[in-house]
């Protein structure tokens, strides 16, 4: 059975994406892990969370267990399994590592967090554990509230590696009865990079046929691929943003660079970040 891996440090919205995660793990009939990174074996409370105000709780470990005991009725994965795992040392290679070697399916995270979390979560530094997972990871915002996912959407651009997330998406809409948005997206007038684009997305059309998802295809033209995709998925109150981790550098890439960190930073939809592997 496959694994979700949820990173926690007991925040606001760390619990946000623990919650999202649940919901997720339960469509997609996976285990569900949770970890916390220490950047020391000395203990150091933790952000103390609504969920447990009025708790006494002297580890990490305790944390973890009442956490596990509030949410484990909502976790209704048949043979599932909901633990979690605490790791010393650097925080996004701890949880790189706690992915890789654990096999996750997806890593499902908050974009901002707080206390030991902090310097991984702040600035540029959320970008390192999306670049450098070997699994698709999803990052949650501190504006995230839906909690479910109905509506994708998936810019497709004229780099080969586009089509790379088509199945991954696939299979997050099939089991969460959720349409797909195939949005082609260019910053150019050349009719051979928009012939390119357009064949991508019947590409992406067929895939989708075969798997009975429900689509709608859209294309746009824009000064800034990322903005254009961020535009279009607030107009189609979408609720995740399927784009890959790196594409070839070229004029029209659209996330290459600071461009993911533009999408992952100014999107307040969960984007969903799929390794070019």
């Amino acid at each position: 059975m496959k694994r979700i891996l949820v990173p926690v440090d007991f925040s606001g919205d760390s619990l946000k994406a623990l919650r999202f995660g649940i919901y997720l793990a339960n469509k997609l009939d996976c285990h569900l892990r949770m970890i916390h990174v220490q950047k020391s074996e000395k203990f150091e409370i933790p952000f103390h969370f609504e969920e447990l105000k009025n708790e006494i709780i002297h580890t990490v470990q305790e944390y973890f267990e009442k956490l596990t005991e509030l949410h484990s009725a909502d976790y209704c994965v048949r043979n599932g399994v909901f633990d979690f795992k605490i790791r010393t040392g650097s925080v996004y290679r701890e949880i790189v590592n706690q992915a890789k070697y654990g096999d996750a399916y997806m890593i499902l995270m908050g974009a901002y967090g707080a206390s030991g979390f902090e310097e991984f979560f702040i600035g540029s530094n959320a970008v390192k554990v999306v670049t450098n997972a070997t699994c698709p990871v999803i990052t949650v915002q501190k504006e995230f509230t839906k909690g479910q996912v109905k509506t994708i959407v998936m810019p497709i651009d004229a780099s080969t590696d586009t089509r790379k997330k088509i199945p991954f998406v696939s299979e997050i809409a099939s089991r969460c009865n959720a349409r797909v948005h195939i949005l082609g997206v260019h910053e150019t007038s050349d009719t051979n990079v928009i012939g390119k684009i357009e064949h991508y997305m019947r590409q992406a059309e067929d895939y989708l046929k075969d798997g009975n998802i429900d689509y709608v295809k859209s294309i746009r033209k824009g000064d800034n691929n990322t903005f254009s995709s961020l535009d279009y998925a607030r107009e189609v109150d979408a609720d995740l943003i399927a784009i890959m981790t790196e594409q070839a550098e070229s004029s029209i890439n659209m996330f290459f660079g600071s461009y993911a960190q533009q999408m992952i930073n100014r999107s307040e939809i969960p984007i969903l970040s799929v390794p070019n592997n």
